[in-house]
C-alpha cells in the first residue's frame, strides 16, 4: 500500500491577488517584483506560481489584458523555465461572453507562456462583512454558469493544458466529479479547495472535519488536490498540516493569507517547507510536480529572446 507520504509536496504560491500595498506592503504588482518574488518563493520550495495583474476580477469590461500577465511571465521563464504558472479570471459583469473573459489565458497558452489552465466549475456570492459581522447587501457574484464551466474543460483540452481547478464551494465539486466519472476531464490538473475563514462569504471552514468533508466526495478518484486558507493563516490554522498528512498539497501566499502579520511571501513558503520536514515529507520539484498533476506539457514551449532578462 503507497505511503501518502511518498508523494512530494507541490507547494503553490499565491503572489498577490486582490491585496493592497496599504494592506501588505510587500504585496507584488510591478513586473520586476513579481518576477523576483517567484524566483525567491521557487528557489525555497515553490513549484507553481499564482498571480494577478492589477486588472480587477470585478470590473467593468470583465475583460483581462494578456500582456499584462505576459510581460512578467516572459522575463520569469527566461529565468526558471520550468516555472508552473497560472491566472486568474475576470467575474462576467453582465453580458460579456465566455470566450472573451477566458481570453488572456487563450492568448497565453497559444505564446507557450503556461502549462496549467484554469475551471472555475461554479459561482459564489462575494461580500464582506459590517461592523456587526452580518455580510453587507452586496450584488457581486462571481459568476460561472455550467455553460462556462464547460467552455474551461473543453478550451483546456483544446489547449492542450492541465486544469487548476477552482473548488470554493462543494457544488463545484459534484461538477468535476460528474465529469470525473463519465471519462471526460481533459488530462492534468489538481483540485484546489478554497477555505474561507468566517470573514469570507464562501467555503467550508478551514478544518480537518471540513477537509474531509471534501476527501469524502473525490474518494475513489485519483485527483491531486490541495488546499488553501483564505482569511486566515493556512500554517497557523492547521490546515496545512492537516493536508500534508493526508496527501494534499498547499498553497500560501500573500492572496489568501489572513493571519496577524504581514508577511512576505517567502516566509509564508519557508514554513510550509519547514512544516514538510517535520512531517517527513519532500517538497515537489517543479517537474516531480507536472508529474504528479499529470500535465501535457511540460515545460512550456516559450523561447525567450536572445538577451532577455529581468
Amino acid at each position: 500500500m503507497t505511503n501518502v507520504l511518498d508523494t512530494p509536496l507541490i507547494i503553490e504560491v499565491s503572489l498577490n491577488g486582490s491585496v493592497k500595498p496599504e494592506q501588505n506592503p510587500n504585496v507584488p504588482y510591478e513586473e520586476d517584483d513579481i518576477v523576483a518574488q517567484a524566483v525567491e518563493c521557487m528557489e525555497a520550495g515553490a513549484a507553481l506560481v499564482h498571480n494577478h495583474t492589477r486588472d480587477p476580477v470585478f470590473g467593468r469590461t470583465g475583460i483581462m489584458d494578456a500582456e499584462d500577465y505576459a510581460r512578467p511571465w516572459r522575463k520569469l521563464l527566461a529565468i526558471r523555465p520550468d516555472a508552473i504558472l497560472t491566472p486568474t479570471m475576470p467575474a462576467d459583469p453582465g453580458g460579456v461572453p465566455v470566450e472573451q473573459r477566458f481570453a488572456h489565458i487563450t492568448a497565453m497558452a497559444e505564446e507557450g507562456l503556461i502549462a496549467q489552465g484554469l475551471c472555475d466549475p461554479g459561482s459564489f456570492s462575494v461580500s464582506v462583512p459590517m461592523a456587526d459581522g452580518v455580510f453587507a447587501p452586496s450584488q457581486l457574484v462571481y459568476r460561472n454558469d455550467a455553460h462556462d464551466s464547460h467552455y474551461y474543460v473543453e478550451a483546456c483540452r483544446r489547449l492542450k493544458l492541465g486544469m487548476s481547478i477552482s473548488i470554493f464551494e462543494p457544488g463545484f465539486v459534484k461538477f468535476i466529479m460528474a465529469l470525473h466519472r463519465a471519462g471526460e476531464l481533459p488530462p492534468g490538473g489538481i483540485m484546489k479547495f478554497y477555505f474561507g475563514s468566517e470573514a469570507m462569504s464562501f467555503g467550508l471552514p478551514p478544518t480537518a472535519k471540513a477537509l474531509d468533508a471534501y476527501l469524502e466526495m473525490i474518494e475513489g478518484s485519483d485527483l491531486p488536490w490541495s488546499v488553501s486558507a483564505f482569511g486566515d493563516d493556512c500554517v497557523g490554522c492547521g490546515l496545512a498540516e492537516e493536508a500534508i498528512k493526508r496527501g494534499g498539497h498547499v498553497q500560501v501566499g500573500i492572496e489568501p493569507y489572513g493571519g496577524p502579520r504581514v508577511p512576505k511571501n517567502i516566509e509564508l513558503v519557508e514554513e510550509v517547507v519547514a512544516l514538510a520536514g517535520k512531517l517527513g515529507r519532500s517538497v515537489a520539484t517543479p517537474e516531480q510536480a507536472a508529474k504528479i498533476m499529470r500535465l501535457p506539457q511540460w515545460p512550456v514551449s516559450f523561447a525567450p529572446q536572445v538577451g532577455e532578462t529581468t
